[in-house]
């Protein structure tokens, strides 16, 4: 006879057992009955939340953290009231964390303290360099996301929560990006015009060249965590799941974005077989974050193939859509067989161990 899940949360409602103990004895049984083995071949898991109360209590905290944020207008950004704020704030936000992290063991509420506390790291540096006269706007940019990405990382040394990585993340690619804006790249990102040589490597932009690293260094960060965790029972396969959701579109959409602009068929023979590429690195690594991101491009591609360079007619807009739709349902329903079928495929190399298993058996998807 198993205890389930519905016996724990009874227990729990009870006063048999806290929130944490169940949770904890969730994790034990998990561990030991080799949680892979209960698991769907579809599982890519991650959480936000693990039921209402941790969204009401979100909600409680995002309205208290709003209104302690709201203290800076009131004190003016001059004032070294914009540095005291910020500092009650991330000392607030520790503290909690402790018990809706630690002890609670909540999602949500720990992901908004998270964000909090890399708000208020932010908010201090500016408060600190607001006490300058006329500070460069270029190095406000600089320090005070350097600022959030060390807060973010300090916060998971310390707390262990997953999504803080993605923090992490969004801190250096702002850091990055900082450092290398240029007066052009400011107008052409307010005109909207996205889509130009900002993001194009073939312009040598710095946002390309910057993006193009930070995808590298994240995605080589998600795969040491997915090495470490191919079962993908706990923390760490989470935390790559957060690189890798990073990763993938400053990769994708920096190289297909780079070789759609050569224009032609030269181009999309390139982005099609970078598509190709992509899929096939998606299917190994088994992260469906990579095809998500070049979704886009598969349509644009589609979308050469059946009208070329014409804007074409509704009904061709129609066949896109039903193609499309139909190709991304198709891989995503069989891509466990699929995956299956290429690792058999594929010759041994180094690390083929360390990824998520897969089946050995021929298997009809």
């Amino acid at each position: 006879m198993s205890v389930t899940p519905e016996d724990l949360r009874a227990a729990v409602a009870a006063g048999i057992l806290t929130e944490a103990q169940a949770a904890n004895l969730i994790s034990i049984s998990q561990d030991r009955s080799g949680q892979r083995d209960l698991m769907s071949g579809e599982d890519e898991p991650f959480e936000f939340f693990r039921g209402f109360s941790e969204i009401f209590i979100a909600v409680g905290l995002t309205i208290l953290l709003s209104g302690i944020l709201a203290l800076l207008s009131l004190v003016g950004l001059a004032s070294s009231g914009f540095i005291i704020v910020p500092l009650l704030m991330a000392g607030v936000v520790w503290w909690m964390a402790y018990y809706f992290t630690l002890r609670r063991r909540m999602i949500l509420p720990s992901m908004i303290l998270a964000i909090s506390f890399g708000i208020a790291a932010t908010s201090f540096v500016v408060g600190i360099m607001a006490q300058q006269n006329w500070p460069n706007p270029k190095n406000i940019m600089i320090y005070s996301s350097l600022a959030g990405t060390v807060a973010m990382g300090i916060w998971y040394w310390k707390f262990r929560l997953p999504v803080t990585m993605f923090f992490v993340g969004l801190g250096l690619l702002a850091t990055f990006y900082a450092m290398t804006l240029t007066l052009e790249d400011a107008f052409q990102i307010a005109n909207g015009r996205f889509e130009g040589s900002v993001f194009d490597l073939g312009s040598s932009s710095g946002f390309a060249i910057a993006t193009l690293v930070f995808g590298i260094g994240a995605f080589l960060a998600g795969m040491w965590f997915d090495t470490r965790d191919p079962h993908r029972l706990g923390r760490r396969a989470a935390t790559g799941f957060w690189l890798h959701l990073l990763a993938a579109p400053a990769l994708v959409n920096t190289i297909a974005l780079t070789l759609y602009n050569m224009g032609g068929t030269v181009g999309m023979i390139s982005v099609a077989l970078a598509l190709t590429g992509i899929t096939i690195l998606a299917l190994i690594i088994d992260r469906r974050s990579f095809l998500t991101a070049g979704i886009i491009y598969i349509a644009l591609l589609i979308s050469w193939v059946i009208q070329g360079d014409g804007d074409g007619s509704f009904g061709q807009w129609v066949a896109i859509l039903l193609i499309l739709g139909t190709f991304i349902t198709a891989l995503g329903t069989w891509w466990v067989g699929l995956r299956s079928v290429l690792m058999r495929l594929l010759p041994d190399f180094p690390g083929k161990s360390r990824l998520p298993p897969y089946s050995k058996s021929i298997e009809v998807p």
